[in-house]
C-alpha cells in the first residue's frame, strides 16, 4: 500500500494536484491511500516552502507546480 500525501493549505492547486495524482494512481492499478495535509509546520518540518507538493511514502517527489496525469504516473511508477 502506497501512501500519498498532497501537502498545501488546500488551494485550487492543492486540489488539482490531488485530483490529478489520484487519477494518476488508479490508472497505474495502484494500492494507496492519499492523504491531505494542511498543518504549515508539518510542512515545513517535510522540507517543503512552496506548495502544492507530494509526498509518496514519506519522500517529497514535487512540490510548487501541478502536473498533468501522465507525468505523475511517469513520477508514481
Amino acid at each position: 500500500m502506497t501512501t500519498l500525501q498532497i501537502l498545501g493549505s488546500g488551494c485550487a492547486n492543492c486540489v488539482r494536484l490531488a485530483h490529478n495524482t489520484e487519477a494518476a494512481a488508479k490508472e497505474l492499478g495502484m494500492e494507496f491511500t492519499i492523504e491531505k495535509v494542511t498543518d504549515i509546520q508539518a510542512i515545513v518540518r517535510a522540507g517543503v516552502m512552496k506548495t502544492p507538493a507530494l509526498v509518496v511514502d514519506g519522500r517529497v517527489k514535487l512540490y510548487g507546480r501541478v502536473p498533468n496525469v501522465d507525468e505523475l504516473k511517469t513520477i508514481l511508477a
